[in-house]
């Protein structure tokens, strides 16, 4: 009878920590999409991570509103470069970034933020005549002016992309053609050319994927 005893609870001990394993390993869902940036280890167990994220911003759009890390807080959103006077990429870009909001225009949990390179021209009036050409949608694509500094600093040190002024282009100015994915905890989740049509709509199903992660 001891024996048996003892047999029991040595099965029963095994199946507890059993358990207790498969539920740690089972603690954070897997992430559908990369995070895109440095990495490091949030402890010396490497078993959390600390990943790249947007740091604190203050624009201002074309409604002269300040727009600010309170306006994304939990929401997904795309962001990009261009300015008002463009006459090479832009035009591209903006056109699909106007198809991508109207794919997401009942979503109010998304939105578009689009930076530009050139703010001393390009002032709320001037973004709100650019918006009305596009058809932006209020509360929803984001146009935005500021400091250049803060602006650049941006691109360069949080969406990892280029912005830049440059008197030897035709325009003056150099900015990325890339649409940046934006998660809920202000990560870099994917990267997409925002000139090409084809990878504008994986953007939009990555967006969809996205919204079926669960936190972690």
């Amino acid at each position: 009878m001891k024996s048996r005893l003892k047999n029991n609870c040595i099965v029963a001990l095994l199946m507890a920590f059993s358990f207790a394993c498969s539920d740690k390993h089972a603690e954070k869902p897997a992430l559908l999409l990369p995070v895109l940036g440095a990495k490091q280890p949030a402890n010396p167990e490497g078993t959390d991570t600390i990943y790249h994220t947007i740091s604190k911003f203050s624009l201002s759009n074309q409604y002269k509103e300040t727009i600010n890390e309170t306006t994304t807080a939990n929401k997904i959103y795309v962001a990009n470069f261009f300015f008002a006077t463009c006459q090479s990429i832009c035009p591209q870009m903006s056109s699909q970034i106007s198809r991508l909001q109207e794919e997401f225009k009942n979503d109010n949990d998304f939105l578009v933020l689009s930076h530009s390179v050139n703010p001393l021209h390009d002032t709320a009036e001037v973004l709100l005549t650019y918006a009305g050409k596009y058809k932006a949608i209020k509360n929803k694509w984001h146009l935005l002016t500021g400091n250049k500094k803060t602006i650049y600093d941006l691109a360069k040190n949080d969406y990892l992309v280029n912005a830049l002024e440059d008197d030897g282009t035709p325009e003056g100015f150099l900015h990325s053609e890339l649409f940046l994915l934006i998660d809920k905890q202000s990560r870099i989740r994917g990267m997409f050319d925002g000139t090409d049509s084809i990878e504008v709509n994986k953007l939009i199903e990555q967006i969809k994927l996205l919204k079926t992660e669960k936190v972690r």
